[in-house]
């Protein structure tokens, strides 16, 4: 065995093991001090109030408003059809957390379902389209004593978004008025970048000579995209994917003549409804499918249309680029 000498051997006096104690105790009081002042902080911290939105481009718009003083939810997400969506009971539970409510309004929202959950919760809601000029469209193209209703794609007119976007502003300037000048400083930059954007657009759409100005698709979702743009939209399926998903056989058959007549040279899916008819229709007339547009949805995260700049860019690049 081997022994070393006294003076070598390593000790620890009482004094030593006395520092090294107050040492630990120091840190440990520093840690757990450290942890409860970030408690405490946390729960000093105003609790953010929650705006839950029917559509995509809805919650993109009020994004732009709140910034991150809200918590922004979305009922539907990317590709999802609000025709034909069905409440869930996580709908139902995210719309219990809302202090505000937005949806577009004039039947988007098949049967009204996020007004009556909104209501059945006892949750403020606002029409987007609340102001907007309506265009006004048939109900069903089949039947002759149909009414006109108003059609609810309104945000694909650039001027109408911009209605979406102070209605917004305004819902929530109201209801938190001591933030007022940030809402009214974001919506104005975004106004700015709207405006910029219709500008763009209408440069863009000049390189389509006017009587190829021709959209079809599957159904009326872009009505008011021609109107400000020169097109003429053509549809085999009314309004809404709802209950005429699949059109009349006479709606399809005047959309197969009238591609026929006007040597239309594309046309286009769309990202959030079925793709078969136009599909079929492509095949009988022998003319090529110019793409997929975004029509009541955006894209996902991280693609091109997440957002409705990017989605309503990548539309306009899809159809001038098919057409011209």
């Amino acid at each position: 065995m081997l022994f070393l000498p006294a003076a070598r051997r390593p000790s620890f006096s009482a004094h030593a093991l006395s520092r090294f104690a107050q040492a630990f105790l120091i840190a440990t009081l520093l840690t757990c001090f450290g942890l409860t002042a970030a408690a405490l902080a946390q729960d000093t911290q105003p609790k953010k109030k929650v705006l839950v939105c029917s559509t995509t481009q809805i919650a993109d718009f009020a994004r732009q408003v709140v910034g991150d003083r809200w918590e922004v939810g979305c009922i539907l997400s990317a590709g999802q059809d609000p025709h034909t969506h069905e409440v869930t009971s996580d709908d139902i539970a995210l719309i219990k957390r809302a202090d505000l409510c937005f949806q577009n309004g004039w039947n988007l929202e098949g049967h009204d379902w996020m007004g009556v959950q909104a209501r059945n919760q006892g949750k403020p809601i606002v029409a987007c389209v609340t102001g907007v000029k309506p265009l006004m469209i048939q109900e069903e193209h089949s039947a002759e004593d149909a009414k006109p209703v108003q059609d609810p794609h309104a945000w694909f007119d650039i001027e109408n978004a911009m209605i979406y976007v102070t209605n917004i502003r305004n819902a929530v300037r109201d209801l938190d008025p001591d933030h007022a000048k940030e809402y009214n400083a974001r919506a104005k930059l975004y106004l700015y970048q709207l405006r910029g954007l219709k500008q763009w657009v209408a440069q863009e759409v000049n390189r389509v000579p006017k009587q190829k100005r021709i959209l079809i698709t599957h159904h009326d979702a872009f009505g008011y995209f021609a109107r400000a743009n020169g097109f003429r939209a053509v549809s085999p399926v009314g309004w809404t994917t709802g209950e005429l998903a699949g059109g009349s056989i006479e709606q399809r058959q005047q959309v197969v003549n009238q591609i026929r007549e006007l040597g239309v040279k594309s046309i286009f899916l769309e990202t959030s409804t079925k793709t078969e008819t136009l599909e079929a229709i492509a095949k009988e007339t022998g003319v090529k499918i110019g793409g997929a547009l975004y029509s009541d949805a955006m894209g996902a995260p991280g693609t091109a249309g997440e957002t409705y700049i990017g989605m309503v860019r990548e539309n306009v690049l899809t159809i001038v680029n098919s057409l011209e």
